[in-house]
């Protein structure tokens, strides 16, 4: 019995240590170390970044199609440029 009682001890002792240790994880330090000359940060209303709230539309397109065909030829000549390299290679 007294060995049952001992183990039961030191498992709540160890319970006990970990719950005080994970406990000091769920404070924030950035609070805790502030600066005195550092900008009071922003408390936000409901703390979530604003991923709704998308930027307006482009005028006009990015590449230019005529550029998008010249650049799509160009991968297409070195996939083949690859392919034909890896084929000989490979004999």
């Amino acid at each position: 019995m007294p060995i049952d009682m001992k183990n039961r001890g030191l498992a709540a002792a160890v319970l006990l240590a970990s719950l005080l240790a994970l406990g000091g994880c769920s404070s924030t330090i950035a609070d805790m170390a502030m600066p005195a000359d550092a900008p009071a940060r922003q408390k936000d209303a409901n703390g979530y970044l604003p991923v709704h709230d998308l930027p307006p539309d482009r005028a006009d397109p990015t590449i230019k199609p005529a550029d998008q065909a010249k650049i799509e030829q160009e991968l297409i000549a070195a996939r083949a440029r690859q392919a034909s390299t890896a084929a000989q290679a490979g004999k």
